[in-house]
């Protein structure tokens, strides 16, 4: 399908953000091809999916992530804060998202460390993505370079990794070359079809984040069909496409 969807953290417009509840309504929409998701470590170093380093936006929680448990974490009330109906949802595991998009949904994982917040969080996220033999299901993505090459050492280069950036630079399709990075994940804002070509010429993926309007969205599949759109709202994206006459 041209400009794939890219749920931004799980289906995010209708349920609270990296939540089972959230990630299981993009599997259920046909046309939609992935979920990103943000994966931390718990104080016991078990995958987690969650963004931010502090619980208080998102659970009921207090305090940061890496000093509770992945059973203390489950037990947050992750969802109430999105809607009351969503109050049994919690900070699920990394293992519940494989298994649940298993064969249903590709999955792009963004690694939240920055090479000295949870060190060897690639080592154990690779493990289990290799345990549920996720390899080509799965992109690990984050904005931190030494991470990837870690990662892409890790595997011998049978797990993708991509880049996360807010910015540009024309010595990218180079610098993600030397890391071993085939994707891209860039803020919208900073790509044009100039920037898309030079990063297809490298044989780099591209995904936009995060267009949440319509109009937006129908700019970035003009661009480019392979631009893939990272999106809280599918359904907007839906639309969008056909409003562009491309479905």
């Amino acid at each position: 399908m041209r400009n794939s969807c890219v749920a931004h953290r799980g289906w995010s417009g209708r349920a609270p953000e990296n939540t089972l509840a959230a990630i299981q309504m993009a599997i259920n929409e046909p046309d939609v091809e992935w979920v990103e998701l943000d994966v931390q470590l718990s104080k016991d170093n078990v995958p987690v999916v969650i963004h931010d380093y502090k619980l208080r936006r998102t659970t009921n929680g207090r305090g940061e992530v890496k000093n509770f448990t992945a059973a203390e974490l489950s037990a947050l009330d992750a969802g109430s804060w999105f809607s009351p109906m969503f109050k049994d949802e919690g900070v699920p595991l990394l293992s519940q998202v494989l298994e649940l998009a298993s064969g249903r949904i590709k999955l792009n994982i963004e690694l939240k460390t920055d090479g000295i917040r949870y060190p060897k969080l690639e080592d154990h996220v690779i493990k289990l993505v290799q345990d549920y033999s996720l390899e080509d299901s799965v992109v690990l993505t984050s904005f931190h370079a030494g991470t990837l090459f870690n990662a892409n050492k890790l595997t011998g280069g049978s797990i993708r990794t991509g880049l996360i950036l807010d910015g540009w630079r024309n010595t990218l399709p180079l610098e993600l070359k030397q890391m071993g990075a085939e994707f891209l994940s860039i803020e919208h804002g900073r790509l044009n079809s100039s920037r898309m070509e030079q990063l297809k010429q490298s044989g780099i993926q591209v995904m936009a984040w995060t267009p949440n309007d319509e109009r937006t969205i129908r700019k970035l599949i003009s661009i480019d069909p392979d631009l893939m759109i990272c999106t809280n709202y599918p359904d907007r994206w839906q639309k969008a496409m056909v409003l562009a006459g491309v479905r």
